[in-house]
């Protein structure tokens, strides 16, 4: 029987056994884990053990049957969504917090380092010496941080303070419609309600049209919390135009929250650095160190002009057992808890999130992370080049950031849509280079989003060329005069 107590001293050995593990996993040499599902599904699929199996074992039955069935996210040829494989070294850095410092709380270096790396993302995106942040679980979370805040300051300034007394009066959100569904559920979960958000038309690029923006803001008899900008559409990466949405907000005092949960990064690429311009009038920005930076999973942020409102919308007051176990003075960690985060949020328990954004930027520094931001931006460049000089392909919106929104095309074919759902399918099945698809225009496109730091130039190479080489093969099928019966196109639902 196993006991705990036998785990000790045992992390080391058990780590390189992981290490190898995980060090095969990232070849990608391996099928993906619906190849053959059954073969780790039996092995998983067990009743709830009655007794354990121990330590040695447990790694066993994970290096076999787990890792190697991991998701497709980390594979380099994966460009279908935002979200990608941790580096290195912010994996260390998480599973080092997870030993040594399981909370963000106390006085300790990891705690220290919450608010050293905060500092160091703002002036890594240049932000206003007065934003200051707040670490959450990813951009959903950040943003409905930011409304928070917006929500709590639009009604103090009509004498109400909607954290103790509830929302009093019927409010507006104003977001593009390209805007991210999680503004759309941070209105719910506000209490602002779903149909506080208003959509604001885009233009042919994906960006806000501030006309309408300013006409809609004229005409609105509610009360308006706030402008919502994109810094990068999860969609195609459109950057809304953060001047004239600055110049709106001022005129009518309205809170200006900028989303760069994907596109912030962005700014560190020279050939992109204008459309970033008036970033520092905004009164909120988030950002995703999940996604361009190589986090793991579970790292947002959100920086707010006067952090003080976020302790007024969210703060849990006090707790007996919490705040009078504690005292000023600093000779043990646990007498103070440091910065009160936990009063910023909605998250009392957090883990060490700085501590990895501290160790990925030390690592490589601004120029590595520079380098990795243009390099998948020229990507998408590149690739749109291409598809604009080959007659079988099109380019349905000039790439801003690292999205390139494209589709394979046949004057022979009129169901473009079907074909290019067919076509990403099967890539998808050949498991090398795996985009996700979207609607632009209503026309479905392919959607490679460059952005992992283990993708680089064979990757968007191979893409492209495994677009055309399928592409031409399901056209030829189509259009072949055997072809009357296309069973696959009339059982294949929608990518």
């Amino acid at each position: 029987m196993a006991t705990e107590p036998a785990e000790c001293g045992k992390l080391e050995q058990h780590l390189q056994v992981l290490g190898r593990s995980l060090d095969r996993f990232l070849t990608f040499q391996h099928p993906d884990a619906m190849h053959e599902p059954a073969r780790w599904r039996s092995a998983l699929e067990r009743r709830l053990p009655d007794t354990g199996i121990g330590i040695d074992a447990v790694m066993e039955e994970m290096t076999h049957y787990v890792i190697p069935n991991g998701s497709a996210f980390p594979n380099p040829g994966s460009t279908a969504f935002i979200t990608t494989g941790a580096t290195t070294i912010s994996a260390l850095a998480t599973l080092a917090g997870a030993v040594a410092s399981p909370q963000r709380l106390s006085l300790n270096a990891f705690n220290f380092l919450e608010a050293q790396s905060l500092n160091w993302l703002a002036q890594l995106f240049r932000l206003p010496a007065d934003m200051q942040g707040l670490y959450t679980s990813g951009g959903s979370v950040a943003n409905l941080v930011a409304l928070g805040a917006a929500r709590q300051r639009a009604f103090e300034d009509v004498g109400v303070d909607p954290a103790r007394q509830g929302v009093e009066h019927r409010t507006r959100v104003f977001a593009s419609e390209e805007s991210h569904h999680s503004i759309l559920r941070a209105c719910a979960v506000l209490g602002l309600g779903r149909d506080a958000l208003v959509p604001i038309p885009c233009d042919a690029q994906g960006r806000m049209r501030t006309e309408l923006l300013a006409q809609t803001l004229e005409a609105c008899e509610d009360l308006p919390v706030a402008i919502v900008g994109n810094l990068g559409t999860t969609n195609a990466g459109a950057i809304d135009p953060i001047i004239e949405l600055a110049r709106i907000a001022r005129e009518n005092r309205v809170w200006l929250h900028l989303d760069g949960a994907y596109g912030l990064p962005g700014m560190l690429d020279p050939d992109v650095r204008p459309l970033f311009d008036g970033l520092e009038w905004a009164d909120s920005v988030v950002v995703d160190p999940h996604k361009w930076l190589g986090a793991p999973v579970g790292i947002g942020a959100v920086f707010v002009r006067d952090r003080a409102l976020l302790q007024r919308a969210f703060t849990q007051e006090a707790a007996a057992y919490y705040e009078g176990s504690l005292s000023d003075d600093a000779e043990h960690s646990m007498n103070h808890m440091g910065i009160p985060y936990s009063d910023m949020g909605i998250e009392l328990s957090a883990p060490s999130r700085g501590a990895v954004v501290w160790a990925l930027l030390r690592e490589i520094g601004v120029a590595g992370l520079a380098a990795r931001i243009q390099r998948h931006n020229a990507m998408a460049r590149w690739l749109a080049e291409q598809v604009q000089a080959d007659p079988h392909l099109e380019l349905l919106r000039t790439p801003r950031l690292s999205i390139c929104c494209f589709r394979y095309v046949d004057e022979r074919i009129e169901q473009t849509d079907e074909l290019n759902r067919q076509l990403h399918h099967r890539l998808l099945h050949n498991n090398r280079n795996l985009p996700s698809t979207t609607l632009i225009d209503g026309k479905l496109a392919l959607r490679p989003c460059f952005i992992g730091a283990r993708t680089g130039w064979p990757q968007v190479q191979a893409l492209l060329e495994e677009v055309r080489e399928t592409g031409a093969a399901l056209a030829r099928q189509w259009t072949s005069p055997s072809a009357r019966d296309r069973p696959e196109r009339t059982r294949r639902s929608r990518s």
